[in-house]
Parts: structure tokens; C-alpha cells; sequence
């Protein structure tokens, strides 16, 4: 907290002095919506965005937008809400998987999407979230732009899941967002990822759709109805300090990428590994045969270290393959690291030393 306050600018400084725990406007600080507009987006207005906590306006957009007996397309596995929002709502929801490759790179692929999205029955809404959680996965610049005009062509709603975006290794893969790059676009945004700011409960959803904005609103009304004042201003700060935030992120991130390869590299007996292309999770495998679940159950028993089985995902597929998601965005991963790798000692000591010897 002394930190972002120290960083804060003469304007926020004195909003931080002077404020009141009084209610905040439903939409969200207008100060808080200009700067999301100008840090995040290219064409989008403050008056297009709604300020909230962002499992919330997952549930709000999919309540503002889908009927009972619609068809949701979404990328699995991913956050739970992201789909179980739509089936709660009575969707018949179509399941993107995320697939496997020989080389054990992960990805969505597109003619998956064309088989979903096109034909006679398109669906109301697309979800997706890139980079993705749990793989790192990051749909390249020619497949974003595909994935709008599949939804174009369809007169779908695409709603892109944002929220570790700017955490991509290579600048130059981030991808427009899905509010600037289709007028049926919506982008969901926060401070948790990318600044590490999830304790200030701050995000926001944007869309050039006013009827969609409005209805979305009029549901907040019967939720929150409004937000933290003092999480406002703090988030304000993070967005006027956005870049230089985002760098310290990268800098963790890259930094315990770097220890990670190290790290799987003296166990690739044990695990399968790539690094991820964005984000501060990834999807690693382990191929000993073990059953992922109790494998992991085991793990966080006798060391209290958590590593998240692809069964809480409901993905038996890569669940089959040994996956489990791995974080790496704090910077005590690699103390956490040291733990989990005194434990693959003992489980593993034959295995080990016939790595070593080789």
C-alpha cells in the first residue's frame, strides 16, 4: 500500500487525502474511466466502460446478454466462471478445447472455432481468454483477427476474458483488444494480473454496445450497485502508473521463467515443459503415469505446496496427459520451488541419480 501511494500524482494524492467513505457513482469513477480508456484501448470512451469487480461483471455481461437455450462457444479449460455462468443461465454451451500438439505446445485451433462458430445455428456469444489460463497460451495476430471475423460473419458477441494481458514475453504478440477490434467486442480488464492489484477488487468491462452497457448497469444496481472508494483511487494510481508497474510484473516473471527452464530441465524425467507464451501461469505435465490428482493431493499434504490438477478443470483430456497449472507471477516462487524439489528427491531418488549419471 506504501508503495502505489508513493507513486501517486498531485490529482491523486489529493483525492486520496480528501475522500469520503461515502457511495461512489455506479459506473465507476469517471477519473478511474478515463484513464482505463486511454491506457487500454484505442477507440473506446470512458462513457463505454463499467467499473467493477471482474467476477462480477462476468456474471453481469452473461446475465445482461444470454437467454435460456442460446449457444455459448468457449475456450476449455479457463476460469469456471467464464462458462458455468452461461450454463447456469440455461445455454447450450459448445466447448473450444485447447489441444496438444507432438511437439507439446498447446493451442486453440482455429478450424475448431470455424466448425463451432459457422453454420446454421451460430451462436450468441464466443468467450475466450488470451493469454489463457491455465496454458499461456496466446492466439497469434492472425488468429485474433480471424476469431473476429468468424464472429462478424456469425453476428456473434465476442467476449475476451483480458485480464493477463501486458504480461505477454514479447511486446509486440499483444494483441488488439476485443472491444477495439469488433463492434460486438467486450473486454474484460483489471488491476489484478498485470499491476498484481487483486486485493483492490477493481476492474472494468468495455464495449462500443450501449444497449448492452446499459442493461449491464441496470443489473449492477441489484449487485453492488457501486464500489470501494478507496480501491478506486488506488486503482487510478496503478492505471496513471500502469507501464512502470507492468515492468516490475515482467521482471518477477522473467526472472522465475528463467529458474523455472533450470528447474525442469533437471527434472525432465519427470515433467514435460514448455514455456508459456504470456501470463504468470503455465500447464506442464508430468509423465511418470501417476494420477495427476492424487499425485498433486500428495504434493500439497506433505509440503503445503499447491499445484492445481487438470481435474478441477472437468478436462478428463488433459487431466489423461498429467497437466496441472503452475504459477509463477510472485516472487517467492522460487523458495516454493525449493520445496517442491527437496519432495521430488525423496519420491524420486532412483530416477534422479539415473538423470545425474547420464
Amino acid at each position: 500500500m506504501a508503495e502505489l501511494l508513493a507513486l501517486a500524482d498531485s490529482d491523486a494524492q489529493q483525492r486520496w487525502d480528501t475522500l469520503r467513505l461515502a457511495y461512489t457513482e455506479t459506473q465507476g469513477l469517471p477519473a478511474l474511466r478515463e484513464a482505463a480508456a486511454a491506457v487500454h484501448y484505442s477507440s473506446i470512451q470512458p462513457d463505454q466502460l463499467v467499473v467493477a469487480a471482474p467476477q462480477e461483471l462476468v456474471l453481469l455481461t452473461m446475465q445482461a446478454l444470454l437467454a435460456p437455450g442460446d449457444r455459448v462457444v468457449c475456450t476449455v479449460p479457463g476460469y469456471q466462471s467464464l462458462y458455468e455462468v452461461a450454463a447456469s443461465l440455461g445455454c447450450q454451451l459448445d466447448p473450444w478445447p485447447l489441444c496438444s500438439a507432438p511437439d507439446g505446445s498447446l493451442a486453440f485451433r482455429l478450424e475448431n472455432a470455424e466448425a463451432l462458430i459457422g453454420g446454421a445455428n451460430p451462436p450468441k456469444l464466443v468467450v475466450v481468454n488470451s493469454p489463457h489460463n491455465p496454458s499461456g497460451f496466446q492466439f497469434s495476430q492472425e488468429e485474433w483477427q480471424r476469431l473476429v471475423e468468424l464472429c462478424k460473419g456469425a453476428g456473434a458477441y465476442l467476449f475476451s476474458d483480458e485480464m493477463y494481458r501486458w504480461l505477454e514475453l514479447d511486446p509486440s504478440a499483444r494483441l488488439p483488444a476485443a472491444a477495439d477490434a469488433y463492434e460486438r467486442g467486450i473486454s474484460l480488464t483489471g488491476c489484478s494480473k498485470a499491476t498484481g492489484g487483486p486485493g483492490l477488487r477493481i476492474g472494468w468491462v468495455a464495449t462500443r454496445d450501449a444497449t448492452l452497457l446499459g442493461r449491464i448497469l441496470e443489473l449492477k444496481d441489484y449487485t453492488t450497485i457501486c464500489n470501494s472508494a478507496p480501491s478506486e483511487i488506488l486503482a487510478l494510481i496503478m492505471l496513471r502508473n500502469w507501464d512502470a508497474l507492468v515492468q516490475q510484473r515482467l521482471a518477477t516473471i522473467r526472472r522465475n521463467l528463467d529458474t523455472l527452464d533450470a528447474f525442469f530441465a533437471r527434472w525432465a524425467h519427470v515433467f514435460a515443459w514448455r514455456r508459456p507464451a504470456a501470463g504468470t501461469v503455465a500447464f506442464p505435465r508430468l509423465t511418470t503415469g501417476e494420477p495427476i490428482e492424487s499425485w498433486c493431493g500428495q504434493l500439497v499434504e506433505e509440503t503445503g505446496v499447491l499445484l492445481m490438477p487438470a481435474t478441477v478443470y472437468g478436462q478428463p483430456e488433459c487431466a489423461a496427459e498429467g497437466r496441472f497449472r503452475l504459477g509463477f507471477g510472485r516472487s517467492n516462487m522460487p523458495e516454493v520451488l525449493g520445496h517442491l524439489e527437496a519432495w521430488l528427491a525423496k519420491r524420486y531418488p532412483a530416477e534422479q541419480a539415473a538423470a545425474a549419471g547420464s
